[in-house]
């Protein structure tokens, strides 16, 4: 049986960019990047400051552990900072902050932080670890902070002495915490008296006290952002402030002359089955990876007003707010709380306020925004966005429009980038900054310079265009893991094992005829609807095309001979009112779109969806709920009530079924 397409393959939307150019002439540009692969992005490479100058590019004699740039002398913490410190840039705001506390409209915490200050703050913090800490080249810590200046701050003191670093999303539990510190082996935790959240305080001491109960380290230092009063043990814990207040404010930290291939951090994978992976990048070419991706992907300028929304806490966060932004000398937005507090256009007046030019978040909080329609964004002038792009997961079409034409006011040039945790930067996207082709709503466009991506069969060969596979990386990169921490045979496993000799990247996907990529979700968010396989997203946007949806999350529930069966939960937008007459639309339209397969079961109305706090569905949850299985930890949700809605409902439709069966 033939099934259908949600997709619109056909549909372009003309960039822009004064760099256009028709796909074929791009992919024929592309295919020029690969023949000498290795060569294109030495070039890249060297456009970087160098203590010493590499051996070898690429060390592929033991696949799949590469090493790029071997030889090389590198540190990653000169380059965001002390390059631009000595320059003219000494001066530049690198760090626009605000806190999420308001006051009769207006932000109560603003900081602002030249390139001069960064400089002074990270040789500061850098002695103070060294000298006060004793931690040296080779140590380890876990950075468990908000989003406060002091995060990268110490991530790039961190990176300034060799220390391995890891951070640890703030919205983590102190289990999740306890299992990343002993297996990071880190030798010291810097953590908050707390930190603030849709107008509470979340308790990050406590969290890391709890933490400590199973897990051991030598020193504990606490910033204060909160004001409160924390336990404090005697020999171990220390607050920031006390630690520095008489270390001079000249003093210098001569930066470590890192090898290339060294390791940089490492970032644990969410964890959602099975032990978290903790991820480890190097430093000459995760730092490569990041210029390039700046200079295509965001066609950085220097007066260029840099906002990414999302938390320190996940790889975003470190490519995209740390390293990339500041490698690049931009001056950047970093904002502390939830992109809708306390009303739904908190994003906006951010927007608004600073003149962003650049804004890069993700489909999940385009979505939450559809919800409260546009009268919200239209209170305020963002007219000073230049370029778009969303990050975390794939975006439908709906959402696409409507913030090309809400937000990006139907002529900036908008992409959806395609990367995760183990890639270290942005792999597929439309490119403003190097040859942009047209925008294609919910396409990722096609993969940058010098990264060969297709989508394979399960034999491992090419699948015909507009034909579903599995995504594949068939080059090695630079920014591509060292391995994983403790673990090499599991980096083997989970990602060259399926496909001897491809990284195989976990998502399900589809490539048109024009060579655009259509990421589809993760492979194991496929339903198999009587021998047919359906991925999550195309159900989701078809359902989202409906005017009166705003999000939805849409799972195989068992059925005795269909094998499985979709279900549907939806959130409406605002004056909607999800009746029978309403849910039957919704449902037929999806049918509809994808085909008489994808026949939704049944569509359950909600209020909310479970979501991490940067605001990702965690349909892993919503599956956990529907099998009956071990939901597992749920304390990185934005709302754990969510979960209590999702079960009733799903009790409900189980219920239904089993009387239909009698």
């Amino acid at each position: 049986m033939s099934v259908t397409w949600a997709l619109p393959f056909n549909i372009k939307i003309n960039s822009r960019s004064i760099k256009s150019v028709s796909p074929q002439i791009y992919k024929e540009i592309h295919s020029g990047t690969l023949k000498n692969f290795k060569e294109f992005w030495a070039s890249l490479a060297s456009e970087l400051e160098w203590f010493k100058p590499w051996e070898k590019i690429l060390d592929d004699s033991n696949p799949p552990f590469y090493k790029w740039f071997v030889g090389g002398e590198i540190n990653a913490s000169y380059l965001a900072v002390d390059r631009h410190a000595k320059t003219w840039r000494k001066n530049k705001v690198a760090i626009i902050w605000e806190g999420e506390p308001i006051d009769n409209d207006k932000p109560k915490d603003i900081r602002i932080l030249t390139y001069g200050d960064l400089f002074r703050e990270v040789n500061r913090t850098a002695y103070m670890m060294k000298e006060k800490l004793g931690l040296k080249k080779g140590d380890r810590i876990a950075i468990y902070l908000p989003m406060i200046p002091e995060l990268p701050i110490f991530m790039l003191a961190a990176a300034r002495l060799g220390i391995l670093f890891t951070v640890v999303f703030s919205g983590f539990s102190s289990d999740a915490l306890a299992a990343r510190i002993i297996d990071s082996n880190a030798k010291a935790v810097i953590t908050a008296d707390g930190g603030w959240r849709r107008g509470k305080i979340v308790d990050l001491k406590g969290i890391v006290d709890n933490a400590l109960e199973k897990a051991q380290v030598s020193k504990v230092v606490v910033v204060r952002r909160i004001g409160n009063n924390t336990r404090i043990v005697n020999g171990r814990d220390y607050y920031y402030d006390e630690l520095m207040k008489d270390i001079p404010w000249n003093i210098y930290i001569e930066p470590e002359r890192m090898r290339s291939e060294d390791p940089l951090y490492v970032l644990y994978t969410s964890g959602t089955t099975g032990k978290p992976k903790g991820i480890v990048h190097d430093i000459g070419g995760y730092m490569t990876l990041l210029h390039a991706t700046m200079k295509w992907v965001f066609d950085v300028r220097e007066d260029d007003i840099f906002w990414c929304t999302a938390d320190i806490g996940w790889v975003t966060g470190h490519s995209y707010i740390v390293f990339g932004p500041l490698l690049e000398g931009l001056t950047e937005i970093m904002y502390e709380g939830a992109l809708d507090y306390p009303q739904p256009d908190r994003w906006v007046s951010i927007v608004e306020r600073y003149g962003t030019t650049i804004l890069y978040t993700s489909p999940t909080a385009i979505r939450s925004f559809m919800k409260y329609g546009e009268e919200w964004i239209k209170k305020h002038d963002i007219s000073s966005i230049r370029l778009m792009h969303s990050v975390g997961e794939p975006i439908n079409p709906e959402a696409f429009n409507w913030f090309f034409n809400n937000v990006g006011r139907g002529e900036v040039d908008f992409g959806s980038t395609w990367w995760m945790t183990e890639t270290g930067g942005i792999i597929i996207s439309n490119l403003p900054g190097y040859y942009m082709i047209p925008m294609k709503p919910g396409s990722n466009g096609m993969p940058i310079p010098g990264i060969e991506a297709d989508v394979v069969d399960e034999a491992g060969m090419s699948s015909k265009p507009e034909e579903r596979g599995y995504l594949v990386l068939k080059n090695p990169w630079p920014g591509m893991p060292l391995t994983i921490l403790n673990d090499p045979e599991r980096y083997v496993k989970v990602y060259w094992s399926k496909f001897p000799g491809l990284f195989y990247a976990g998502d399900y996907a589809v490539k048109d005829e024009d060579g655009y990529f259509w990421i589809l979700g993760r492979a194991d968010e496929v339903i198999k609807v009587s021998g047919h396989r359906l991925g999550t997203y195309e159900l989701e946007s078809a359902i989202i095309e409906h005017p009166a949806v705003a999000e939805a999350a849409v799972i195989g529930i068992p059925h005795e001979v269909k094998g499985e069966v979709p279900v549907a939960f939806i959130i409406l937008k605002q004056g909607y009112v999800g009746d029978d007459r309403l849910i039957k639309e919704i449902i037929n339209l999806a049918r509809e779109k994808v085909g008489p397969i994808a026949n939704v079961e049944k569509a359950y109305v909600v209020s909310k969806l479970p979501k991490t706090r940067s605001g990702k569905i965690m349909r892993r949850v919503v599956r956990a709920v529907a099998s009956n299985a071990e939901v597992g930890d749920i304390t990185t949700l934005e709302d754990e009530a969510s979960v209590d809605e999702i079960r009733r409902a799903i009790k409900e439709f189980k219920e239904e079924l089993n009387n239909r069966s009698k």
